[in-house]
């Protein structure tokens, strides 16, 4: 009996998934456990693992493909076996044509063999391409005839249409028309080497000067699902908020002894990794249940304020930048804060972290300090009301008792939205959480 493979929800915000990749092709035989797609939510990958074995009959989604969660993606079964009733249902959305296309003469779809030389390509048979495909090339007039399919079953998809959009075989919007008509390319003289209507209208004898091939000095790489999220959110913030920075620094010297302690004793002690970005993180967490006003969402006219710190961190993985969530930070331990944060950070680093996990912070946390960063500004996350940026510890001079003494200095920057704090308030909490860290230990008895 066919069965449908659905696209997974992963995480309740999430309402569709990217295919990413397909491991299998139709006519596979699949095992239970084979990986049949990848595919990927805006922050993580996730493989599509085989429930049941069979052979793969159909593929109902394209790599690239934005599919609905629950929609049936592809078809498992026995060999020979009637899958027309899930095709039919993909048919609207892939393979639906007018009717009038259907009872145009063949030539229309099937133009005559021509010869290919470096600067054209034969066109034959009958053209498989995607309706988002097609959209784009009728949209940026690009000849999709001379694209070479990627997709599955010798489809043209969107991306050889993008591909060929560089390669500049493209039509005004004036001459699409008639030149998709013919069956030979022409080069065009327009903008950007378009085919124009003079191209078209040129005397037959007019020799066409093809370009000279030259090496690309320059590689074009396609921006990632994630990249893409990140970029549109960092825009909306800076564009949508009155973002400002205070940046104060404190004597370090408690907190690195007190780290240096619990490395020496982790093991007998039975506790987490402690890092010192573990103890700055259970210092904010403390500290901002003072400042509601940077412990809030910033809701069009409306401030929500939470009772409890949901603490954002931000990760840095070969994807992206991404910030999972700490839930209520205030009542962890040190070690559990620990803990938490170890967890995270390998599931961001995996991709497999849920997307649960990565909403629903009240205040975020970015540390650059391991890379050397004395100072810098954090960009706020949306509708959040601040960031704070830790940096990283350098040897200062201070005077103590009529003597200079050196001590190890780290510096804290705060971006706040001006809209929802003033400057003293926000300046208020970066000193409290300065003199809750040079004071660590008497935080940790509170």
């Amino acid at each position: 009996m066919a069965i449908p493979v659905i696209m997974p929800r992963q995480g309740q915000s999430v309402e569709s998934c990217i295919i990413t990749k397909w491991n299998k092709q139709v006519g596979d035989t699949v095992a239970v456990g084979d990986i049949l797609f990848t595919y990927e939510t805006d922050k993580a990958t996730f493989d599509e693992e085989a429930k049941e074995a069979g052979v793969l009959l159909a593929i109902l989604h394209e790599e690239g493909d934005d599919v609905p969660c629950l929609e049936n993606v592809c078809v498992l079964g026995e060999a020979g076996e009637d899958v027309s009733a899930f095709t039919a249902a993909a048919a609207p959305a892939e393979e639906a044509a007018p009717a009038e296309a259907a009872a145009a003469p063949a030539e229309a779809v099937a133009a005559p063999a021509a010869v290919a030389t470096p600067s054209t390509k034969a066109i034959e048979g009958d053209i498989k391409i995607s309706p988002r495909a097609r959209a784009y090339a009728e949209k940026t007039g690009v000849d999709y005839r001379y694209a070479t399919p990627t997709g599955a079953e010798g489809r043209i998809i969107e991306r050889d249409v993008m591909l060929l959009r560089e390669q500049g075989v493209m039509v005004t919007g004036a001459a699409q028309g008639a030149y998709m008509s013919g069956d030979t390319r022409i080069e065009g003289t327009g903008i950007g080497g378009r085919v124009s209507l003079a191209d078209l209208n040129a005397p037959a004898s007019a020799p066409a000067t093809a370009p000279v091939a030259t090496e690309a000095a320059y590689t074009d790489v396609k921006m990632s699902n994630i990249r893409k999220v990140i970029s549109k959110s960092m825009m909306a913030s800076l564009q949508g908020m009155a973002q400002l920075t205070l940046t104060a620094s404190f004597d370090a010297t408690e907190i690195l002894s007190y780290r240096k302690k619990m490395k020496e004793n982790a093991e007998k002690l039975g506790l987490a990794n402690i890092t010192l970005n573990d103890m700055v993180l259970y210092a904010v967490s403390r500290t901002l249940l003072n400042h509601k006003d940077l412990n809030a969402h910033l809701l069009d006219d409306t401030m929500r304020y939470f009772s409890d710190v949901n603490l954002g961190m931000a990760v840095d993985t070969e994807r992206g930048l991404m910030v999972p969530t700490i839930f209520a930070a205030n009542k962890l331990s040190l070690n559990q804060i620990a803990q938490a944060t170890k967890s995270l950070a390998a599931d961001c680093q995996k991709g497999s972290i849920s997307p649960d996990k990565l909403s629903g912070g009240t205040f975020t946390v970015s540390n650059l300090g391991a890379l050397g960063i004395e100072s810098f500004t954090p960009v706020i996350n949306p509708p959040q009301t601040g960031i704070l940026g830790v940096c990283t510890t350098v040897n200062r001079v201070k005077e103590v008792g009529g003597v200079l003494k050196t001590y190890p200095c780290m510096s804290l920057s705060l971006t706040f939205d001006h809209r929802a704090i003033d400057g003293a308030p926000a300046a208020k909490f970066l000193k409290e959480l300065c003199a809750n860290l040079e004071n660590f230990s008497a935080l940790l008895a509170k």
